[in-house]
């Protein structure tokens, strides 16, 4: 009789040890697969956001290959943030709303993340005929702009708001990126190393730089475990 009990108790243990085996991971994995970020696509966003002509994408959308001119005079291309985690966004210099608050706290993310090579950050200028690139450097100069880390462009109003409409969803306004169209827009927008975007935050806001941060390392974390 004491037997038998040692038995069944040995079995009993060795299938909760096999079992604890199997499950622990597997529901360490769900665990891991509800902390990663959204993947933004045309469906998932505001639809007065997305232009008519995306609306039906329901996956794989990307950031649409750009061409712009840095704060050094430089061509600045996807290439440029291949492999990276970038935050963008869309400013003029002459701004004095909210693009003050927006490149304070632009600066303080590119501080915070000065050492991490993963991490990198794009402004658009919505006023590129006036942003030409020495207005851009002094610009970059005053606001603590890291070159190579960090960089404020300029180049073709429509290439830029076509991004900022087609590819980022950043505005509310449609229009043609003609002369006498205007974006403002406080968003930064998160995009990862597939060039997809993972979120959105209100660049003004402390709260969002926070959530921003905590973001970033739970964004991280899905390349580490790859």
């Amino acid at each position: 009789m004491d037997f038998k009990f040692f038995l069944k108790s040995k079995i009993t243990i060795i299938f909760l040890l096999v079992f604890s085996a199997i499950s622990i991971p597997v529901f360490y994995h769900l665990v891991k697969v509800d902390k990663k970020l959204k993947v933004y696509n045309p469906v998932d966003v505001n639809p007065s956001l997305v232009d008519v002509s995306l609306k039906h994408i329901t996956n794989d959308h990307t950031i649409a290959d750009f061409e712009l001119i840095n704060q050094n005079g430089e061509t600045i291309t996807n290439n440029n943030y291949k492999n990276k985690i970038y935050v963008a966004d869309f400013f003029f210099t002459r701004c004095q709303t909210i693009c003050i608050a927006m490149a304070y706290n632009m600066n303080e993310l590119q501080e915070y993340y000065k050492n991490d090579k993963d991490i990198m950050f794009l402004s658009h200028s919505v006023t590129p005929v006036m942003d030409s690139v020495s207005v851009l450097k002094e610009y970059a100069i005053r606001k603590g702009v890291i070159d190579g880390k960090w960089n404020v462009t300029t180049g073709s109003k429509k290439h830029i708001y076509e991004l900022a409409r087609k590819s980022y969803f950043a505005v509310l306004e449609s229009g043609d990126g003609g002369e006498d169209d205007f974006i403002h827009t406080e968003q930064f927008v998160l995009v990862d190393k597939e060039r997809r975007i993972r979120g959105y935050y209100d660049g003004t806001e402390k709260k969002d730089m926070e959530k921003l941060k905590l973001d970033i390392v739970l964004l991280k974390e899905e390349y580490t475990n790859e």
